[in-house]
């Protein structure tokens, strides 16, 4: 189970064929299958990163990256 203060480093690509997160090496990658636009793309992450953890989106804080690919989550 997830911990406060945890932080996870993300890779996104948007406009994916289906949701899904993956294990890399380095981090996630998140795929999402809406487009970068508005915030749409990053609710998407935050939603399906969480129901990967198994915790609440609303206890996901994004950190850094909101208009970047590469993002920083952390649970509060």
């Amino acid at each position: 189970m997830a911990q406060a203060g945890q932080q996870w480093q993300v890779r996104v690509t948007p406009r994916a064929s289906r949701a899904r997160v993956e294990d890399s090496g380095t981090g996630l990658r998140v795929y999402v299958t809406v487009a970068p636009e508005n915030g749409k793309a990053n609710a998407a992450v935050r939603k399906l990163l969480a129901k990967h953890l198994g915790v609440a989106p609303g206890r996901l804080e994004l950190v850094r990256g909101a208009k970047s690919r590469d993002k920083l989550f952390r649970l509060i």
